[in-house]
């Protein structure tokens, strides 16, 4: 399949809207990312957050990549699709008992740790299956990312990780706990960032936090810096594989590592973004008062960046070589947010032309919901669809 081409004569046998992922863009993506972090020793987790969905994972799991898991199901999900447990990580501010629990008894490689209730928590499950767990301290560097607030991760303000401010308190405390052992520190700042300035940013705060682990004569075997990588969102053909040697560049020339510590990032968005499409069917093409109305079958229920986030997805009427036209680009559901595009120029629309939304393979499927009591969409993979 050529990048930016789909088989629209197939889809047209399929039911819409549904995903598509181009999987031979998935697995040059992943062979660009890990030719990058093998020259550099750097162990990657894929955040399974930005797409679950099984075959997707089982692709990642074969190029040998870690898990990045926010919830004891995603862990579930990992360990199915082939992620080994020892490469596997668990992040999230509020770690259920059973989810913990799950960890423990697969012997996950570490715990992301954001509170001291938590610590304590892991600590005494662990105790209670004579155990021992990995821990990092996720510490909130208080950098800000140049993203949508909705998705910045590592201010003041935040929800997330340990504020610097407390860290000798919860160092004191990790160390009292007889169950847990410190193997690392992990950092995230956020999620679509495309300035590398930010990454520097978080750099030199990382080097400012181990210094002063230094002074205490501690120095942790494991940096976890996150993930966050963004996509070019208006160009995917032009663009369709991040530049991870760029982002990864950053980190080697700025940041201060012992020879003894190992790098580790989390990308999620950056892998699996760029190879999926939802396409959908166009319902109505209705005049308005000062714009026309392609109304398709797909709504925020199925992709809710838009709705959510005013998140911008280039959308291309794949079935039309008609010239092109204004539209406002809306879904089916009752609310007025259903809408993922307003004034986009689009080839002629009539009534059943397929539309796909672009670069939405990561928080499109994973996502959706049923509300108004509508199905899940589909998926499919351009490997089984050939």
């Amino acid at each position: 399949m050529i990048k930016g081409t789909f088989p629209t004569e197939k889809f047209k046998e399929l039911s819409t809207p549904f995903y598509f992922y181009d999987t031979n863009l998935l697995k040059e993506t992943l062979t660009t990312l890990c030719n990058e972090t093998k020259k550099h020793a750097i162990r990657a987790h894929y955040a399974v957050k930005a797409n679950a969905n099984k075959k997707i994972l089982s692709i990642i799991a074969n190029y040998g990549l870690g898990a990045d898991c926010v919830s004891g199901n995603e862990i579930k999900a990992a360990l199915q699709a082939g992620f080994p447990a020892s490469k596997v990580v668990f992040a999230g501010v509020g770690k259920d008992d059973w989810e913990i629990n799950f960890a423990l008894d697969n012997d996950i490689f570490c715990f992301n740790c954001e509170s001291i209730p938590e610590m304590e928590i892991i600590n005494q499950l662990a105790k209670a299956k004579n155990k021992t767990a990995s821990i990092a301290l996720r510490i909130n560097p208080n950098v800000k990312a140049d993203t949508h607030s909705y998705i910045t991760t590592g201010i003041a303000e935040n929800k997330f990780g340990i504020n610097i401010a407390d860290l000798e308190k919860v160092l004191g405390i990790t160390q009292e706990l007889s169950n847990v052992t410190l193997i690392g520190l992990h950092f995230h700042i956020g999620s679509q960032i495309c300035e590398m300035d930010n990454f520097r940013s978080l750099c030199n705060r990382v080097n400012e936090i181990q210094e002063w682990f230094y002074d205490r004569n501690i120095i942790v075997e494991n940096i976890n810096v996150g993930g966050g990588l963004g996509i070019n969102y208006e160009h995917p053909n032009h663009f369709p594989i991040p530049d991870f040697k760029a982002y990864i560049d950053v980190f080697k020339q700025h940041l201060k590592l012992n020879p003894s510590q190992t790098l580790h990032i989390e990308p999620g968005r950056s892998v699996v973004a760029q190879c999926g499409s939802l396409i959908a069917k166009v319902l109505y093409v209705k005049e308005g008062t000062n714009t026309k109305f392609a109304i398709l079958n797909a709504g925020m229920t199925d992709l809710i960046r838009p709705a959510l986030y005013q998140a911008y997805h280039r959308i291309e009427n794949i079935t039309s070589n008609g010239d092109t036209e204004k539209y406002d680009v809306v879904g089916p559901i009752c609310e007025s947010s259903d809408v993922f595009g307003k004034a986009f120029d689009i080839n002629k629309v009539t009534r059943g032309d397929l539309f796909a939304i672009r670069s939405a393979g990561a928080y499109g499927e994973v996502m959706a919901s049923q509300y108004n009591l509508r199905e899940l969409p589909k998926a499919y993979l351009s490997e089984d669809l050939f």
